[in-house]
């Protein structure tokens, strides 16, 4: 058995009173609630149809001129083919010269161009137009239109003289709709539309200029009075705020009980005291530095450390120096003999303060690493001939 979703009843009926309706859909939302009446129905038909422009695109009233787009528009071609210019219309209308326009989309005019054979829509004789939107007018455009003489449109090239109310034309400011706009003006959003060629979705742009349709003769759409809206306050803004309870008066005080007994502070022993500047080590860095290349056998029989050019150079160990050389290049070379068969090497050294035969002490000054040159002090250790890794016998540096 097959099963339909529970809103389809719903949909059903719907479906069916929109078949049994023979009216328009209410675009404005006009229509009655419960037993209120409707003025669906008068909005719809309070407007007239907007006039014919002329072949050029041109409806032409006393105050100002407005250009009607045709299929394929784009805002300079308009201009071009009115005879104005792109650049200022675009302006004036808050868009750019190459914005494409919607077929009958109405574009206003700074200035006035050549006027349609027979002159600009004249007022109906007898027609009040202060009194067809009454509050709403006053919010109507009140630019100045310059005007200067020009010649007239070519014969045969423009629409009949016409007779008819000159509407309020409306410029839209920012957070309107083409819908708030209809309800101020108490007109229909249909007419609206047609009036100005809007799409379908209505949409409007901020600095458009809007044709306000005009009543039928005999008709008038309800005055719009500014005293009959109701003023909304945002949220928040007019409501007492409450007084915070320590506004008045401050809080009691409070005795509060520490769950747990506060720890004793117990001073940290000076590990001054205790420091000691002895080493087990054998011998102490003959400089202070990092080491840059460490001991291997065969090919590096010592170890590099570097140093700060002019830095001291010392004794590792207690010793005699047993001879000083120099290497291929003239550089200085100490060896110092220390108990049980073991020498010191130092090299890349300069600005020697022993001699041979000297004895010296552990931490005694040798010579300073030289101010050219690598700034490093190869240093090595030997049992006899043979050398071993300075690093067994290597404790701080001194």
């Amino acid at each position: 058995m097959r099963k339909f979703p529970r809103s389809a009843p719903l949909l059903a009926t719907m479906a069916l009173a929109l078949a049994a309706c023979d009216q328009p859909l209410d675009l404005d939302v006009r229509g009655a609630f419960g037993n209120a009446p409707s003025t669906a129905e008068a909005a719809r038909n309070a407007t007239a149809p907007r006039p014919q422009p002329d072949a050029r695109g041109i409806i032409s009233y006393p105050g100002y001129q407005v250009a009607v787009a045709e299929r394929g528009d784009t805002l300079a071609s308009l201009a071009r083919r009115i005879g104005a210019d792109p650049g200022e219309v675009a302006r004036f209308n808050g868009m750019q010269t190459g914005d494409p326009l919607r077929t009958g989309e109405i574009i206003a005019l700074p200035g006035r161009v050549a006027e349609p054979l027979g002159g600009p829509i004249q007022t109906t004789p007898g027609v009040d137009i202060g009194t067809l939107a009454d509050g709403a007018i006053r919010r109507a455009d009140s630019q100045t239109v310059t005007t200067s003489e020009l010649p007239p449109a070519t014969p045969g090239t423009a629409a009949p003289a016409q007779v008819g109310a000159e509407p309020v034309r409306h410029k839209v400011e920012r957070g309107e709709t083409a819908f708030s706009i209809a309800r101020l003006y108490n007109v229909s959003i249909r007419s609206l539309a047609d009036w100005n060629g809007l799409g379908s979705d209505f949409s409007v742009r901020e600095g458009q200029f809007l044709l306000i349709p005009v009543a039928l003769p005999g008709e008038k759409t309800e005055p719009f009075n500014e005293a009959d809206v109701v003023t909304v306050t945002r949220p928040g803004a007019g409501s007492p705020t409450p007084t915070p309870p320590s506004a008045s008066k401050p809080l009691p005080d409070e005795k509060t009980t520490p769950k747990a007994a506060p720890v004793e502070t117990i001073a940290a022993p000076d590990l001054g005291k205790t420091e000691t500047t002895t080493t087990a080590a054998r011998m102490s860095f003959p400089v202070n530095g990092d080491i840059i290349r460490e001991y291997s056998k065969g090919r590096n029989d010592g170890i590099d450390i570097s140093a700060t050019p002019g830095a001291p150079v010392v004794a590792a160990d207690a010793g005699t120096v047993a001879a000083i050389t120099e290497d291929t290049n003239g550089v200085p070379i100490i060896v110092v003999k220390h108990a049980g068969s073991l020498l010191t090497v130092y090299s890349n050294v300069d600005a020697l303060t022993v001699k041979k035969g000297d004895s010296v002490t552990r931490g005694q000054k040798l010579a300073e690493i030289r101010r050219t040159g690598t700034p490093a002090l190869h240093f090595e250790v030997r049992d006899g001939f043979d050398s071993v890794d300075p690093m067994r016998f290597l404790g701080a540096s001194s």
